[in-house]
């Protein structure tokens, strides 16, 4: 009956404005403060890395560096891949396309042609006006004597029937013409065969010795050159240029690796080190402090509203091992000895 006479804990306002009151505050304190603070500091972090770590950072490193590293990629692929191939189209095949060509035009000019002018001239005309005279004389001296020695055999089988006819013919006709035929044919191959085959054997022989095996001996030399002068110092110069590149883009990662641990790496670690590791330190602290205020409001509410003395908490019972007293809880009420002994 002690607790009725008790006056109110907030000094005569009535338990409802405690109620009242006591939430607000627990509110303000725990939840409106830490977070109007938290975001205070982060804003001001924001703004302090972007005008004096970030903005430097991109504006005087980054964007330097981003452009070098653009015109460097730029100029060795322009060195690796463009400028080896336009100097070989430039300064060695097309000037062998040139050669080619100018061998060509002087094989014709100057093989070629007069050896066709010469086959036409020497070769060809001859054996046409042999093959027209052959046919001229033919009719004049073979066809006309036939048909006179038909007419002759006509009128003579009419005289007589077998022996003169048959004499006849094979005298003047089949003998003529078979000697004839010989001669033609030994002519054929004395004056227009064997000539003909000799040249073709100078002639083989003659493009064999000038332009066959010098454009052999011209094109092997040519080859052997441009492998030993060209191909395989170009080889070389792309091997060298590749392994340069290589250490250039090793040199350049390890020196983008530098600065970025120097730009970003080391004073991201020394502002997580000495300013998240303190501002969570100072949060952590917050946090207990405002979790003891909520204990503490809780209790000041309970026994503001039922009168009920203050609940130890849970981690002070623990400390003392279940005794109903802690090293620093405050002194039992006086009217809760009489109900421990009752």
């Amino acid at each position: 009956m002690d607790m009725d006479k008790r006056p109110p804990a907030d000094g005569g306002d009535g338990c409802l404005v405690g109620v009242i009151r006591i939430p607000v505050k627990i509110v303000a304190v725990l939840v409106v403060l830490p977070v109007r603070v938290v975001w205070e500091l982060l804003a001001a972090f924001g703004r302090a890395a972007h005008r004096h770590v970030l903005g430097p950072l991109y504006v005087h490193v980054l964007a330097p560096l981003l452009r070098a590293l653009g015109w460097l990629l730029a100029t060795l692929l322009k060195l690796v891949f463009v400028w080896p191939w336009v100097g070989l189209w430039r300064y060695v095949l097309a000037p062998v396309g040139q050669g080619l060509a100018w061998l060509c035009r002087g094989v014709y000019d100057h093989l070629l042609a007069p050896a066709g002018r010469i086959l036409v001239t020497y070769v060809l005309r001859p054996l046409w006006a042999a093959l027209a005279w052959l046919g001229r004389g033919g009719m004049r001296y073979l066809l006309a004597p036939l048909a006179k020695g038909v007419t002759w055999i006509v009128w003579a089988l009419g005289m007589t029937l077998f022996v003169w006819p048959w004499a006849a013919l094979w005298r003047w006709v089949l003998a003529p013409v078979g000697r004839g035929i010989a001669w033609l044919a030994v002519a054929v191959y004395r004056y227009v065969l064997t000539p003909v085959g000799h040249g073709l054997v100078r002639l083989t022989a003659a493009a064999f010795r000038y332009l066959l095996r010098p454009v052999g001996l011209g094109l092997a030399w040519l080859a052997v050159g441009l492998y030993r002068y060209v191909l395989a110092p170009a080889g070389r110069v792309l091997l060298w240029a590749w392994r340069v590149a290589g250490r250039i883009v090793g040199a350049l990662w390890r020196g983008v690796k530098w600065v970025g641990w120097v730009l970003v790496g080391w004073p991201a670690s020394r502002v997580y080190r000495y300013v998240l590791t303190p501002v969570g330190h100072a949060v952590r602290e917050v946090w207990r402090t405002g979790r003891a205020a909520v204990r503490e409001a809780r209790a000041a509410v309970r026994q503001a509203l039922f009168g009920t003395p203050p609940v130890e908490p849970a981690r002070s019972r623990a400390r003392t091992l279940g005794s109903t007293t802690a090293a620093d809880a405050a002194p039992a009420d006086e009217i809760s000895l009489p109900r421990r002994q009752g």
